[in-house]
């Protein structure tokens, strides 16, 4: 029943046999089924890289056109149909003002009221879009963040699903405000010139006749003082005329005549040199050398533009007249474009003379204020400084003029922003808003000057102007530094 010792050897042996078989048959399997595993891995892992190439396609793809949406010079757009943007690119946040995109989207909710200058412009802008699907060049003038106004040309179209309902618009704004301004300064100096020849034109006609009429008023003088004096010998020879004579003296006036006929003569003559100084301060305002520097009386370009602008400063209605008060130093004579500087002249005129017209059309309610008790009144002072004021301009000798009212001065808001083009405080059709623009571009840029304004509410308004009395070696940088 028991085994023995040897055929327990022999049974143990063979049990340990089996053991290494089976072990060997284990590890076997075991390498067929990590290979299989391993097969069976690299089948499933074909499809899953397909897949990750097309991820990182399409995430290259989108980083490619996000960096292009980003990075755009042009502002990118999508805003809803009633109004609001629901999306955009830094670069038109920065067109409107803002710090981020985000802040446009936060801020900027209502495109019809906030944005356009003229809310009608929205308007016109969905109906050509309605009726197209697509515009092109849209130009408007907007509000930035700032209150600030600028040009803006927009090219967009309405994006629809496949029922044909509108989803949103998208499309591109690009700032034109650099070329709008240069094509509005171009088109005003066309027409300045254009009117500069016409009045050219019509003083040098009216010049003929008019030196004519000046010309032969003192013969006539003469001629009439020796009639009259011929007529006085007459009557002291010849106390007592025939009755005929005598009647006709008394139909006449005789000596009312005798009397005012030299009035009359000394009226016409007064009335021919004030047609005289008109048509010299049109020739002197309009400047047909204008494009040519040359020196010039500063005096003579001021005053030649107050008389153009003389039925101006008339009393109106029961509104006094505006009061001009001028301090002249001695000038010398000014190196400058004259007709470019007369324009100068006269858009500043122009404006203090608006702004004590604004004044005198207003009921006077400011009880007690110094704007009730003073008449409206200009001060045009000039003077000469020297080259300490500026010692890197490369002028020995400044002139400085200055032009004040006693209006109802600015908010520092508007002082800030009175040499911006287009910026105007005038009702729609007033005003362009580039006179102060084009003047300040005249005294920097062409003169190598200075425009200052210095104004404060209910003080009025002081401009000043500073040029150098020899160009040749100012200093081109102070064009960057024209307005104080």
């Amino acid at each position: 029943m028991f085994l023995s010792r040897d055929s327990e050897s022999a049974s143990s042996k063979s049990w340990l046999g089996r053991d290494e078989t089976m072990q060997d048959n284990l590890v076997n399997q075991t390498r067929q089924f990590r290979s299989a595993d391993k097969e069976s891995a690299n089948d499933i892992g074909e499809p899953k890289t397909e897949r990750q190439q097309v991820e990182e396609a399409l995430r290259q793809a989108e980083q490619k056109y996000r960096n292009i949406f980003d990075n755009a010079v042009e502002g990118i757009f999508q805003t809803t149909p009633d109004g609001q943007y629901q999306t955009c690119n830094p670069a038109l946040a920065r067109i409107y003002g803002y710090d981020s995109p985000t802040e446009l989207l936060e801020n900027l909710t209502d495109i019809e009221r906030q944005l356009y200058v003229d809310p009608q412009r929205r308007y016109e802008f969905i109906e050509r879009l309605q009726a197209c699907d697509s515009i092109s060049t849209f130009e408007s003038q907007v509000y930035r963040q700032d209150g600030s106004i600028i040009w803006i040309s927009e090219n967009a179209r309405a994006v629809r699903d496949r029922d044909g309902n509108l989803l949103y618009y998208e499309g591109f704004v690009t700032d034109i405000t650099q070329r709008k301004l240069a094509e509005q300064q171009l088109i005003q100096k066309d027409n300045l010139a254009t009117l500069g020849k016409l009045l050219a034109g019509v003083a040098h006609e009216i010049n003929n006749p008019v030196n004519f009429l000046c010309n032969n008023l003192p013969h006539a003088q003469e001629y009439a003082e020796e009639l009259l004096n011929l007529l006085e010998l007459y009557t002291k020879y010849y106390p007592q005329p025939i009755g005929e004579i005598q009647q006709q003296a008394e139909e006449i006036d005789l000596n009312f005549l005798v009397e005012d006929f030299p009035k009359t003569l000394s009226s016409i003559e007064i009335g021919a040199n004030r047609i005289r100084q008109i048509v010299d301060s049109l020739r002197t305002v309009s400047g047909s050398d204008e494009e040519r520097m040359q020196p010039i009386d500063i005096h003579q370009g001021i005053d030649s533009t107050l008389l153009i602008l003389h039925h101006r400063l008339k009393p109106k209605g029961d509104h006094p007249g505006i009061a001009v008060f001028k301090e002249y130093e001695k000038l010398p004579l000014v190196e400058c474009y004259p007709y470019r500087l007369n324009q100068v002249f006269m858009n500043l005129l122009c404006n203090a003379i608006d702004a004590l017209d604004e004044l005198r059309t207003q009921p006077l309610n400011l009880e007690g204020s110094y704007l009730q008790l003073t008449r409206p009144s200009i001060w045009i002072s000039t003077e000469v400084i020297g080259s300490d004021a500026y010692p890197d301009s490369g002028s020995n000798l400044w002139v400085v003029v200055r032009i004040i009212d006693n209006g109802p001065g600015m908010t520092p808001e508007v002082k800030q922003r009175i040499f911006e083009p287009f910026f105007t405080t005038k009702p729609t059709g007033k005003g362009t808003g580039l006179g102060l623009s084009i003047s300040y571009s005249i005294i920097v840029e062409e003169h190598g000057g200075y425009l200052k304004c210095i104004s404060t509410p209910e003080q009025g308004t002081e401009f000043v102007i500073e040029i150098p009395v020899r160009r040749e070696n100012v200093s081109g940088s102070l064009g960057t530094t024209g307005f104080k």
